[in-house]
């Protein structure tokens, strides 16, 4: 079927599935939404609940709907699963939720979807990797939100510390989207400027305690919200939206989003995040950035870590 360009599907809603939903109705990038739950009333009291601040927005029609409703939609945006818990990392999920996998991407395959299937659900990156085996789609159509959001708190937090607007902040954080992920501190910059230089020019030497604790806290931030109101939902929303504009402008934008890696780095058959050019065909290219010695090791110990979660947890 053909792709509807203004069309978005999100299955599963939730805090994350909702707050998606009100941040793409704001971003004008879409005239239909369809919202699916395996709870039917939710998705109508939310679809319902986003579609009375309409007048305020731009024109769009937001439902509640079935599978059968996602055909031609360009964007499938999956966020159903179980919600992380305190003291519960995200690949404690991952039986819970390739559970719920194996009964939601069958119901898409059966489709005729030639659309992006964006996967958010957490772990994002083994739901990602499950999501492609399922589906059958082609890899660059199957990806997931990754360290998008973790990249964007490195961004705010890196800001704040630097006393720099953060959009002038150019950095990646890459490899799981958990304990495991890291900060690319070789391919940092501000502005074209080293990280360390900017650093001393900004007033600040003691570099390698100021990188440890920054990438603490970008790591740990979920676990740090959770505690405190039971779970993250905005931040992630605005990724959502953020892939979702660079998908739909067919922007060609450079985002570290979570796909089937195919031998970058020595990484193979195994879904993390790396930097990749996302425009309205998926992930078209690779980037390829400077790593040092010790991040090539992390990133290989990151694989490594996703690999024996894919292969005590996913059968497929």
């Amino acid at each position: 079927m053909e792709i509807n360009n203004r069309k978005a599907a999100i299955i599963g809603c939730g805090f994350v599935g909702s707050a998606s939903a009100f941040a793409l109705m704001q971003s004008g990038l879409f005239s239909e939404m369809v919202l699916i739950d395996a709870d039917p009333q939710k998705a109508e009291g939310e679809a319902l609940d986003i579609s009375h601040g309409l007048p305020f927005a731009k024109p769009m029609q937001i439902y509640a709907g079935t599978y059968e409703d996602i055909d031609d939609a360009a964007i499938i945006i999956v966020t159903a699963g179980a919600g992380q818990k305190p003291g519960e990392t995200r690949l404690d999920l991952v039986k819970k939720n390739v559970g719920i996998f194996k009964n939601i991407i069958p119901e898409i395959a059966k489709r005729n979807c030639s659309g992006i299937l964006l996967i958010v659900a957490n772990p994002v990156d083994v739901l990602t990797y499950a999501a492609a085996k399922l589906s059958g789609f082609p890899e660059n159509r199957v990806f997931g939100s990754g360290t998008v959001l973790d990249t964007a708190r490195l961004k705010y937090l890196l800001g704040e510390h630097l006393d720099v607007d953060p959009r002038n902040v150019h950095a990646f954080v890459i490899g799981e989207h958990g304990d495991s992920e890291f900060v690319a501190w070789s391919s940092l910059d501000v502005s074209g400027v080293p990280v360390h230089d900017f650093c001393e020019m900004r007033g600040h030497h003691d570099h390698d305690a100021s990188m440890q604790k920054i990438a603490a806290e970008v790591r740990d931030s979920a676990y740090e919200i959770i505690k405190r109101k039971k779970a993250t939902y905005y931040g992630v929303a605005m990724a959502v939206k953020r892939i979702c504009e660079a998908i739909i402008r067919d922007e060609k934008s450079v985002l570290p989003v979570s796909s089937i890696q195919r031998g970058n780095y020595g990484v193979n058959d195994v879904a993390l995040s790396m930097p990749a050019i996302v425009g309205r065909n998926g992930i078209e290219a690779m980037v390829p950035i400077r790593l040092s010695a010790t991040e090539y090791t992390q990133l290989s110990e990151s694989a490594a870590t996703l690999r024996r979660v894919i292969e005590d947890a996913v059968q497929l």
